[in-house]
């Protein structure tokens, strides 16, 4: 038996928060070290989570079919209307191709696909291998979008050229390529956009229905149940209100630098994150105070309908033990607090794209005995999973193995869920999963459970 070691060069993006603890300096926005198999995604996986979700788009992948595969329907992204995201087209690039190069190949699918699909825009998604062969794809891009008529935009993805928050800046110059094309006419001057929004089991609709109660017009949602139309017209909005921060900040900048829209981070996650994210909103126009009396008054309705289940689940869950691993850092403050509220106590904390300001804000927030963790590897959190004796892990699907493994109750938070867990309405979800997950008495067979196990301590 023996503790699971942390490797030398990863030791600077980790953190116990305590006494006597070393001045908080925590590493991050550094690549991933060469075999902790980091849980990040790719550059290319980066882009596509982003853009994925605008419905009436077709999503070229230029490159082997794996990767279109492993992007396959990656978020669990509803639409009111078309459904052509959800298809993965790809244009299987064989040894062939790699050698004598894959531009007529690209050129002659996505003009069969928008002759077929019959789409309002096409996004050309470049991968790993295009970076080594140097295919042009935006001249490819170009060639077709002249020929028929639509917008067809080159995502450049290639994977080897960064992290996962490169991949969000190429979806964001994507998008911004969009955005000024379209008629601005019939925008209200009380009027947002919502940036960062995936509609994941249908989260944007619940959020833009509470904006709208307060009298707001919504023009567009980037990216979920996204529109190319809506997306052409954001430059007429008033306000972008940016929810995933670590995806969407860059296009916000972008459009406050050309077009002159302010913005403000927000998160829909948890009561109290929730009814800032409205309050703020209605603050930022001062010359209409009956938005902010809507605010109150929905906030007072939705928590008054919501406050006995939610102290019914608190009992059971007071002073158990949480492990969070999310991809944004701005999501970890929510469900921090949304936790908290229910009781339990934060034992890990950690992101793969949070900079240093999320990082002292973490660190701030968080208790004596906490683990601060930059990009992740799994047997990083099997290590402090097992040393802490959690009760619950929060992640994605690739944190969901290592917590089963382990004997650990899981909720997922990421993309692939097909539960809405923003607003209200999801915190009442949110809890009655992670009670569901945390009291489940198979845990109680769990060789780490088990008489005589000791915390922190696997076989090597």
């Amino acid at each position: 038996m023996s503790a699971i070691p942390i490797l030398k060069e990863r030791q600077k993006q980790i953190y116990e928060k305590g006494e006597g603890s070393v001045p908080f300096d925590l590493q991050c926005e550094k690549q991933s070290v060469a075999g902790s198999v980091s849980q990040r995604a790719c550059v290319f996986c980066g882009s596509r989570v982003v853009l994925y979700p605008v419905a009436d788009a077709l999503h070229v992948v230029h490159g082997p079919p794996g990767c279109a595969v492993y992007t396959w329907d990656i978020r669990g992204s509803l639409s009111s209307g078309p459904e052509l995201h959800r298809l993965s087209f790809s244009t299987d690039l064989t040894e062939t191709d790699i050698i004598y190069g894959g531009e007529k190949k690209l050129y002659h699918i996505v003009n069969d696909l928008i002759d077929t699909y019959h789409p309002n825009a096409a996004f050309i998604y470049s991968t790993c291998i295009i970076g080594v062969i140097g295919d042009d794809v935006g001249a490819v891009c170009k060639r077709v979008e002249a020929e028929k008529g639509i917008p067809v935009i080159p995502v450049h993805s290639e994977g080897f050229k960064g992290t996962k928050k490169d991949g969000y800046r190429a979806a964001c110059e994507a998008l911004f390529s969009l955005i000024g094309s379209g008629s601005t006419e019939g925008i209200s001057p009380r009027s947002i956009n919502i940036l960062g929004e995936f509609n994941i089991g249908g989260e944007a609709w619940i959020i833009k229905k509470y904006y709208e109660r307060m009298g707001l017009q919504v023009v567009s949602v980037m990216t979920g149940d996204g529109r190319v139309d809506e997306i052409r017209r954001a430059h007429g909005a008033a306000l972008n209100v940016v929810q995933c921060s670590g995806s969407m900040t860059t296009l916000a900048k972008m459009m406050k630098e050309t077009y002159g829209i302010p913005f403000i981070r927000v998160s829909y996650f948890g009561l109290e994150d929730m009814s800032s994210a409205l309050y703020d909103v209605a603050k930022h126009f001062p010359d209409a105070p009956e938005l902010m009396e809507r605010a109150r008054a929905l906030v007072r309705d939705e928590i008054q309908a919501i406050t006995p289940e939610l102290k019914a689940y608190r009992e059971d869950l007071r002073g158990k033990k949480a492990a969070i691993y999310v991809g944004g850092a701005f999501k970890a403050f929510s469900l921090v607090k949304a936790l908290r509220y229910l009781g339990m106590e934060i034992a890990l904390v950690g992101s793969q794209t949070g900079n240093p300001d999320d990082y002292r804000q973490l660190e701030e927030m968080c208790d004596a005995g906490t683990v601060i963790v930059d990009d992740a590897n799994p047997l990083e959190l099997s290590k402090y999973a097992l040393e802490k004796d959690i009760d619950l892990m929060i992640g994605g699907v690739k944190e969901r193995p290592i917590a089963y493994k382990l004997g650990i109750g899981f909720c997922d938070h990421n993309h692939e869920r097909k539960l809405p867990l923003a607003g209200y309405v999801g915190m009442v979800n949110f809890a009655k999963e992670v009670h569901a997950s945390v009291t489940c008495p198979i845990w109680k067979l769990s060789p780490r459970r088990s008489k005589g196990r000791v915390p922190g301590m696997i076989r090597m």
